[in-house]
């Protein structure tokens, strides 16, 4: 760790890090979350990612297993159906309030980032649209000056970034949200709330689509996974201690302690 850098910054960091491999694809749904492999990697000790990974555990990106390691979520239909009815309620109303309520200030910073996300489309950055689109929903539930729903966008971002990442056709995503943003430059709630409602079916439509082009190809059982095909080897790495640390391997290791 860094002598210039808190626990608590440093913990942000691992924090953000891990949740931007998850959302963007480069730890797959399932793959294994093991302390002592991340702070290797990250270059950390084991107390900050223990931290991140009960902080992304609390926003859906995360499962925690008890005395073992963690593994990044697999989100079932079920999972997306229950997000899907979430969003059919909270897209809709955050934009209608947003064309009702929004300042000049946050119209500005809607437009930019509308019309960043548009260039990196274009550019073919396709990780940088999409937090462009997340940041775009971000600020659409800012404009709606209603607190309350704020707080259950906090809870929701994640899995709404998520989602979002799924979307391959990025001049689609690009194009509803100009559409979005002029109905709510005009303080037009109707439009507004009705563009929403079909965006969100055009998310849905894209997530299908994403999953089902991964479906394709994805690597036979094993390849390309080293823990995949020999699960037994990151259980040696991981799980390589006295037996006192197996019935606690968080308690048992003072190494591990800051």
């Amino acid at each position: 760790m860094k002598s210039s850098e808190s626990p608590q910054s440093e913990t942000m960091r691992v924090t953000e890090a891990l949740r931007n491999e998850i959302i963007e694809g480069h730890r797959r749904p399932g793959s294994r979350l093991v302390e002592r492999n991340l702070a290797t990697e990250l270059g950390v000790s084991r107390v900050p990612i223990r931290e991140a990974l009960k902080k992304l555990a609390s926003e859906g990106l995360v499962t925690n297993r008890p005395n073992t390691w963690s593994t990044v979520r697999e989100f079932s239909p079920s999972d997306i159906a229950d997000l899907n009815e979430v969003r059919t309620v909270f897209d809709v109303l955050s934009f209608e309030l947003a064309a009702q309520r929004h300042t000049r200030e946050g119209l500005a910073r809607l437009e930019a980032t509308m019309l960043k996300g548009r260039e990196l489309a274009d550019a073919g950055d396709v990780a940088g649209a999409h937090r462009c689109a997340a940041e775009f929903h971000a600020i659409v539930t800012e404009l709606s000056g209603n607190e309350l729903l704020g707080e259950i966008g906090a809870l929701l971002d994640s899995r709404m970034r998520w989602q979002l990442s799924q979307h391959d056709d990025l001049a689609v995503v690009a194009t509803e949200h100009a559409e979005l943003f002029d109905a709510i430059a005009r303080r037009d709630q109707t439009l507004a709330g009705s563009l929403a409602g079909r965006h969100l079916g055009t998310s849905q439509e894209q997530h299908d689509k994403h999953s089902k082009r991964l479906a394709k190809t994805v690597p036979e059982e094993g390849q390309g996974d080293p823990a995949a095909a020999d699960p037994a080897a990151e259980d040696a790495e991981s799980v390589v201690v006295p037996a006192a640390e197996d019935a606690d391997p968080i308690a048992a290791d003072p190494a591990d302690v800051d």
